[in-house]
């Protein structure tokens, strides 16, 4: 399993990418206060794993952020999302912070997707997971 974490010795904020086997999905958990270059190192190793993998789910853990997230639906919409989706990237479980969660819903509502690309926005992280699961079961064999 291949695993990239880091951390902001300043802050002890941290992002952590990986793919988890059993389930047979990529995970990013995020800690803490990220800055905007925190977070762009974190989505772009979520690329280059995708890249190497092209795996189709995504679970998205942003439920131990703290602090603001940084400014980025028009960047991950236009450049990040398609060339995720690009690689493979099918379905995204995201789990917000939990005084987001109706803002990020509303953001995903009005977000342009690539038309084959699903993210769908969960309260908990049991909730994400098991409509991963769905997803993956759902897919011919």
């Amino acid at each position: 399993m291949e695993i990239s974490h880091k951390i902001d010795l300043t802050d002890g904020s941290s992002c952590t990418v990986y793919y988890d086997q059993l389930p047979g999905w990529l995970r990013a958990v995020w800690l803490g206060y990220v800055d905007a270059a925190e977070a762009y190192a974190g989505v772009s190793r979520l690329l280059e794993i995708e890249q190497r993998l092209h795996c189709p789910y995504l679970l998205n853990d942003n439920s131990g952020l703290r602090g603001p997230w940084f400014d980025s639906m028009e960047w991950l919409e236009r450049v990040w999302l398609p060339r995720a989706a690009a690689l493979g990237l099918r379905y995204v479980a995201h789990v917000p912070q939990p005084d987001e969660l109706a803002g990020e819903t509303a953001a995903m509502h009005y977000a342009h997707l690539p038309a084959d690309l699903e993210i769908q926005v969960f309260d908990t992280l049991a909730h994400a997971e098991q409509w991963l699961r769905e997803m993956q079961a759902a897919q011919p064999a």
